[in-house]
């Protein structure tokens, strides 16, 4: 009976270490995934202030003007020609 308690509970003990290495295991390649994800998204931010850069080079006031004289052959209108628009009011606002 002692001997056969033994072997239920030497059984019972190799399958938790092997549970417990299965376990490590799979810990150890979801870090891996989670690094190189992190990485990704690392760059990903890096790419997206770039852009952002860019954007705010493309979009410069000098610029518009310039590719609107240049390339559109657009001209700001004499001062006489130019008429300011109120917008409409909303009735109870003042």
């Amino acid at each position: 009976m002692t001997a056969r308690i033994t072997f239920l509970l030497l059984a019972a003990l190799v399958i938790c270490a092997m549970v417990v290495v299965a376990s490590q295991h799979k810990a150890r390649k979801l870090y891996v995934e989670l690094q190189k994800y992190q990485a990704v998204a690392k760059q990903l931010e890096v790419e997206w202030g770039q852009l952002q850069l860019e954007q705010g080079t493309w979009a410069t006031h000098a610029r518009v003007e310039r590719i609107a004289t240049r390339e559109l052959n657009m001209r700001l209108p004499a001062a006489g020609r130019v008429e300011v628009v109120q917008p409409p009011r909303i009735v109870g606002q003042p």
